[in-house]
């Protein structure tokens, strides 16, 4: 599989440095430059690449303004290419693979693509890099308003306040989004740390729900209670988590 790779620096003769490095790279596919922030933003939406070689001082919009803009939507591997060494730490907290430093040689440069060919072969890698960007751009909470799933071997984005409910099968999830369920592998104690308390409730071991799409709550004996969604699907709320019931009644 060959890595879509894109170039992005306000500089003409380090975009021609890095052009005739990747010339020698087989595996690699260069399918776009760009020479500043706006250009970059555009060709990695248009592009969706694997990798980008990303300048950090660019006039306009510099290297870490280009990721928060496009926070939240397809996430390349990224490698800051720079002269100055000041930028390293804040590099790493977007999440960087590596940091070149200008000028560099043909075997650092060549370092740094064997890493970005391991972490391209290694899915969990890269859905892991994606959640930590989402869970930084939401100022550190764990709790995200905006999940990537792995579905079918492919990345989707969604809303939390889009989903309806989460229902376990053996080491399966059943997301359901209205009409729409996705089956992802997760655990339901894992994935319940990703929701936010205040909108999702744990109510089984095999069930969460949306506080938004419960109708009604109907108590039933020893403890336990059913559970009424406004689309009519019936679920049971067991006595194992009636704290979490008690939390979300007021009087």
């Amino acid at each position: 599989m060959k890595l879509r790779t894109i170039i992005v620096d306000d500089e003409p003769l380090a975009r021609e440095r890095l052009r005739a490095l990747l010339r020698d790279e087989p595996d690699h596919d260069l399918v776009a430059e760009a020479r500043n922030g706006e250009e970059a933003v555009a060709v990695i939406r248009e592009t969706r690449p694997d990798l980008i070689f990303l300048d950090i001082q660019m006039p306009g919009m510099s290297g870490f303004e280009v990721l928060r803009r496009i926070e939240g939507e397809h996430l390349p591997i990224v490698v800051f290419v720079t002269a100055y060494d000041s930028y390293a730490l804040q590099a790493f907290e977007y999440h960087a693979l590596d940091y070149l430093l200008k000028p560099f040689d043909h075997n650092r440069f060549r370092k740094t693509l064997a890493r970005a060919r391991e972490q391209a072969s290694r899915a969990d890698d890269v859905e892991s890099r994606i959640r930590l960007l989402l869970a930084s751009a939401a100022g550190g909470r764990h709790a995200l308003d905006r999940m990537a799933l792995r579905i079918d071997g492919r990345i989707l984005f969604v809303n939390a306040a889009e989903l309806d409910r989460v229902e376990a099968e053996g080491n399966y999830l059943h997301l359901h989004l209205g009409a729409k369920s996705h089956l992802i592998r997760e655990t339901m104690n894992a994935f319940e740390k990703r929701l936010h308390r205040n909108r999702f409730v744990r109510i089984h071991r095999s069930h969460i729900v949306n506080v938004d799409r419960i109708k009604e709550v109907t108590p039933l004996f020893h403890g336990e209670h059913q559970v009424l969604l406004c689309d009519g699907i019936r679920l049971p709320w067991s006595r194992t988590y009636r704290d979490n019931l008690s939390r979300l009644v007021i009087g």
